[in-house]
C-alpha cells in the first residue's frame, strides 16, 4: 500500500482517446451524449491536432472526457495492454430515456442489462468504435449535470463511473494497485476484478450536500474493473481506443509526492508537465497501459469564464506566436446537434 504520507488518489482525473473526425466527434458528444465542449486547444506535442475536452458544465475532474481527433485515422484494435471501456454515471431509472435517444440518433447500442446485483448498464459505441457504457447505480442520481445541455438534466450524465482495463497477467497489475496505487480490491466476478479508491460512496463528505461534493466524493469516477483476459491479442492504439487514464490528486504538493514515489518504486516516470488546466505525471502500469497523475487545479476556468468555457480556441502561451499557422492547419470545428436529434421528452 502506498505510504501513509502519499496522499490518496481521489479517482478518475480524465481519460483520453483518440478519434478520428473532429466534428464527428463533437456532434456525437455534445449533441448525443449532452455532455459540454469545455474546452478546444491542440495537443501541444503536435499542434496540428485538436484536443477536445468534455465534461459537466464546469469541466470538474471526474467528468472529462477528451479527444486526439486525427482526420482520416484508421480504427485501432481493443485488446490487452489498453482501457476497454469507459464507464459513465446515469441515474437509475433513465435506460428507456437513453434507449429511445440513441435508437433516434442511430448510434450502435445494446439493449440495458444487469452486472451483478447494483448496476444496471448500457453498452454503446461512438463514431470511431470507442466502446462506453452508461450505468445506473445506488447513489448514481447525485451530481450536477450540465443544465443547458439537449439531454434532459434527471437523465443526463454525472460524471464517470469506471474504466476497464484488459490484461494478460492481471495479478502484476493487480499488485500495483493495491500495493502501490493504494486501490482495494472489492469485489470479483469470473474474470472482472473491480479496484476502488478514496472511502465508501455512504461515508465521503458526510454533513455536505452530495451536489455540492466533488464527483469522487460522490462515489463517482472510483473504480477501476481488471478483465483477466491471457489469450487476448494486444491492442492497438488508434482512433476508437482510449490513450491513457489520468488520476486525480489535489494539488502539486501531494503530486510531487507521488512523482518521488514512484521513482523510489522502480517506475518510469515523466517528469512534471504543465498541461495548463492540470499539471501531469505519466507512467505505464505493469500491463502496458498508460496511466497519468493529475492535479485538479487550476482547471477549465482559468483561461475562460464559465459561460464561454469552449467557445474559441485556446492556446498555451509558447503557442501564441504560431497562432494563425495553427488555425489555418486545423479543420473547421462547430458543436451543434446533429439533425434529426431532437430532445426526448423525459
Amino acid at each position: 500500500m502506498a505510504t501513509s504520507s502519499i496522499a490518496q488518489i481521489a479517482g478518475i482525473h480524465h481519460v483520453t482517446a483518440l478519434a478520428s473526425d473532429p466534428q464527428a466527434n463533437a456532434d456525437f458528444y455534445t449533441g448525443v451524449l449532452g455532455l459540454r465542449l469545455v474546452k478546444k486547444t491542440v495537443n501541444y506535442d503536435d499542434p496540428g491536432t485538436y484536443h477536445l475536452y468534455y465534461g459537466d458544465e464546469l469541466g470538474r475532474p471526474g467528468t472529462l472526457l477528451t479527444f486526439f481527433p486525427w482526420p482520416h485515422a484508421r480504427r485501432g484494435q481493443l485488446g490487452a495492454g489498453q482501457a476497454a471501456a469507459t464507464s459513465f454515471s446515469v441515474p437509475e431509472g433513465s435506460f428507456a430515456y437513453w434507449s429511445e435517444r440513441l435508437r433516434r440518433s442511430g448510434i450502435a447500442h445494446d439493449e440495458p442489462r444487469r452486472r451483478g446485483e447494483d448496476e444496471e448498464l448500457l453498452r454503446l459505441l461512438d463514431p470511431d468504435g470507442l466502446e462506453l457504457e452508461l450505468v445506473a447505480h445506488a447513489g448514481s442520481a447525485a451530481g450536477a449535470p450540465w443544465e443547458g445541455g439537449p439531454v434532459a438534466a434527471e437523465h443526463a450524465i454525472r460524471g464517470f463511473f469506471a474504466v476497464s482495463i484488459v490484461e494478460w497477467n492481471a495479478d502484476r497489475t493487480a499488485d500495483m494497485l493495491t500495493g502501490t496505487l493504494g486501490f482495494r480490491l472489492e469485489a470479483q466476478t469470473g474474470s472482472r476484478f473491480r479496484f476502488a479508491v478514496g472511502p465508501p460512496a455512504a461515508a465521503a463528505m458526510a454533513g455536505e450536500p452530495l451536489a455540492a461534493a466533488p464527483p469522487s466524493a460522490r462515489g463517482l469516477g472510483t473504480r477501476l474493473d481488471l478483465l483477466a483476459q491471457p489469450t487476448a491479442e494486444r491492442g492497438r492504439i488508434s482512433a476508437g481506443t482510449v490513450h491513457h487514464v489520468a488520476w486525480r490528486v489535489a494539488g502539486d504538493r501531494e503530486q510531487q509526492a507521488w512523482h518521488r514515489e514512484l521513482i523510489a518504486g522502480g517506475h518510469h516516470v515523466s517528469p512534471i508537465m504543465d498541461r495548463q488546466y492540470f499539471h501531469s505525471i505519466y507512467f505505464r502500469e505493469p500491463g502496458g497501459v498508460l496511466f497519468e497523475i493529475a492535479t485538479d487545479p487550476p482547471g477549465m476556468t482559468t483561461d475562460e469564464s464559465v459561460a464561454r468555457l469552449g467557445s474559441g480556441l485556446r492556446l498555451p502561451s509558447w503557442l501564441e506566436p504560431s497562432r494563425a499557422e495553427i488555425e489555418a492547419a486545423l479543420p473547421p470545428l462547430v458543436p451543434r446537434v446533429p439533425a434529426g436529434i431532437a430532445p426526448v421528452e423525459s
